[in-house]
């Protein structure tokens, strides 16, 4: 059996403005629509599904909750996609190197309070892997 992807699925409370962020601020491609209460973004190498459930669940958002880390090729491709975004949406964190890890981002947070992080992973031994997972 091969793994080809993930989704993440995560309660929101408005799906309007959460598919107005991801797909018209952040630019994320929606790659499923189900009914009107569930959308689904490409984020390059994996998916992130949002659903506005009928049983009203609560985000799992906040500083204490769900972090969504986005990957971007160099420190300079964070601080120009900071100076993009820092205007549109609510920043959490400015750029900055984070102090625990060989990290370099910046956070935003959508509708619902998700921390959203824009980084470079700056540690060449810790490089991510891509493609498809074989079980």
């Amino acid at each position: 059996m091969i793994i080809t992807s993930s989704v993440l699925f995560l309660p929101c409370t408005d799906i309007r403005k959460t598919v107005h962020f991801y797909h018209e601020v952040l630019h994320l491609p929606i790659a499923q629509k189900q009914a009107d209460n569930l959308y689904i973004f490409d984020t390059g190498y994996g998916y992130w599904g949002f659903c506005q459930y009928k049983d009203n669940r609560k985000p799992l958002s906040g500083p204490q909750g769900v972090c969504l880390s986005l990957n971007l090729p160099e420190n300079e491709d964070v601080l120009k996609m900071y100076e993009q975004l820092k205007d549109l949406c609510p920043v959490y964190k400015k750029p900055a190197v984070h102090p625990d890890f060989p990290v370099y981002s910046f956070f935003l947070q959508d509708p619902d309070g998700y921390l959203v992080e824009f980084q470079k992973i700056n540690d060449p031994e810790q490089k991510l892997k891509t493609g498809c997972l074989k079980i």
